[in-house]
């Protein structure tokens, strides 16, 4: 009797080391922003299932805070840089939020170029503080890890994967003109119907849409071979002291998770190793604190609009702030607005600012009409993911592209800080919240959303774990990767078929050439007799 009481005991014991025995040590590249934000619910469902999590965090960072308590353990190292995170982004804010409307495409771009530089410099003074600090390095080596984790917004995860000898996972929403995906990757992207990141195309494309389409990937191709990839090689270079390409050490991720899904994508080709995990933060609805939902009730049957220019993004310029809050003023519904800037002097009584808001349980809210987002992917999907039609004020990087495939879905109107008025930003959230298709739309991508075999979260880590249990993943990667450009491309195929037609011709021509002079000289010699 005693036995049979301790036997689940033992059972519990044994399950507790067989999933010990299949736990792995992860070792996850750092990030930023709303990336960290996406990388959060990753690292906790990869603890969750027994796995042991070292996350990489720079000494100056705007979100990682290697001191700050959590499950997964911190590595923090030094970086040595004149400038600070806070001083690049509110430069690059700027530029986007105010500059790039009044400028033409050549100072637009020449702008760009100079704060991409300056991005690059600040990526690989941060990669320095890791490869090349042996006290790191000793410490990552000696702690056998069993995989790289990381979202590839910043260049470094590849090269320390290479280093640790490793394999390698890559998360990212996309990169600048799918460079990473198609060049790196051999993701394929034909320019006929498949739109480059940030060119505000879809996949309904004319013909000068094609024309714009195809010089536009050709155009950051250029860009990035000469003033990105560059750079990065060469340090790449000196690090394992052989010529490296990073873009092949890139390519050698076993799985792409991408986060997005076909809710949001166009459809378009893909590869085995490349997963679509859109919406891997999204969950049900928490309920409200409770000064916050006694004012989310008081709206009555007008309900609430939710407003939030992301985790960036807290404040306007006083003049766009009294702006939009006159706008707001004038609809009836009461709004919830993520403002941390000073107190707009048109803001309404049905106008509330706060420093943070619980998004996604606002978002949730049976009261919520309409989302007012700066289209960043993190709200995007939590919109989908609970059925709110959304207005856009997309601001910089993937935001405009977001907001262009949501606004081609009927999900979204579009609106520039810029260039809107008071009247415009109403009559555009009168809008969104009064036409029915919008609320229609986004419940069919809603639907679309939910309507999948395994949740995006789970999928992630199956994938990650797949990666683990079979020591890599190269049974999906394509081949294409032990090709060079112009056999990839078939080009030294093509060659051979035109050297075989202009042999043919050349013969050809010859043999008509022969046989007319020996007719000619028949001709000649009867003549003569």
């Amino acid at each position: 009797m005693a036995y049979s009481r301790c036997l689940p005991v033992w059972l519990l014991l044994i399950l507790c080391m067989a999933r010990n025995g299949n736990s792995a040590k992860i070792l996850v590249w750092y990030t930023e922003g709303s990336h960290w934000i996406n990388m959060k619910p990753v690292l906790d469902a990869l603890i969750d299932r027994g796995h042991e999590v070292d996350v990489l965090v720079p000494s100056s960072s705007m979100f990682m805070n290697s001191s700050e308590a959590s499950r997964y353990h911190f590595v923090p190292f030094n970086v040595t840089s004149l400038e600070s995170p806070e001083d690049f982004m509110e430069d690059f804010l700027h530029f986007s939020m105010y500059e790039m409307d009044h400028m033409s495409y050549l100072q637009m771009y020449t702008r760009f170029i100079e704060l991409f530089k300056r991005d690059i410099d600040f990526a690989l003074q941060h990669v320095n503080g890791v490869v090349k600090s042996d006290s790191i390095m000793r410490r990552l080596k000696e702690a056998n890890y069993d995989l790289v984790l990381a979202d590839i917004i910043f260049v470094g995860s590849e090269l320390l994967a290479e280093l640790l000898n490793v394999p390698f996972v890559a998360s990212l929403r996309f990169s600048l003109a799918h460079i990473f995906e198609r060049q790196c990757a051999h993701l394929p992207a034909p320019p006929s119907f498949v739109p480059a990141a940030i060119s505000k195309l879809t996949d309904r494309m004319n013909f000068m849409d094609r024309v714009w389409n195809f010089l536009f990937y050709a155009f950051h191709d250029i860009m990035l071979n000469t003033i990105f990839w560059k750079d990065v090689d060469r340090y790449y270079s000196k690090v394992l002291g052989k010529p490296t390409s990073a873009c092949e050490l890139l390519g050698k991720a076993d799985i792409w998770l991408m986060r997005t899904y076909w809710d949001f994508e166009f459809p378009r080709p893909f590869l085995p190793n490349f997963k679509f995990v859109g919406g891997i933060h999204c969950r049900p609805a928490k309920p409200l604190p409770e000064d916050i939902e006694e004012f989310v009730q008081s709206s009555g049957d007008d309900g609430i609009v939710v407003f939030s220019l992301g985790s960036m993004v807290r404040n306007v310029t006083r003049e766009k702030g009294n702006m939009i809050a006159s706008a707001l003023a004038q609809i009836p519904q009461k709004v919830l607005w993520r403002y941390d800037g000073e107190k707009p002097e048109t803001l309404g009584s049905n106008t509330r600012l706060y420093n943070w808001i619980p998004q996604n349980d606002l978002l949730g809210h049976p009261k919520t009409k309409a989302f007012i987002t700066h289209g960043g992917t993190n709200g995007m999907y939590e919109a989908i993911y609970h059925g709110v039609p959304m207005v856009a004020i997309p601001l910089f990087a993937d935001q405009p592209h977001n907001m262009i495939h949501m606004q081609e879905k009927g999900a979204a109107i579009i609106t520039s800080i810029n260039l809107m008025t008071t009247e415009d930003f109403r009559d555009t959230i009168n809008t969104v919240i009064n036409d029915p298709s919008y609320k229609e739309n986004i419940m069919r991508l809603s639907r679309i959303h939910h309507d999948r075999p395994i949740s995006p979260l789970d999928e992630a880590v199956f994938w990650i774990e797949h990666t683990l249990r079979h020591k890599g993943a190269k049974h999906l990667r394509v081949k294409a990767h032990e090709l060079t450009w112009y056999q990839y491309h078939c080009l030294d195929v093509l060659v051979f078929f035109l050297t075989i037609a202009l042999i043919l011709i050349l013969v050809f021509v010859k043999t008509c050439s022969f046989c007319l002079r020996r007719c000619c000289r028949r001709k000649t010699k009867r003549k003569a007799e």
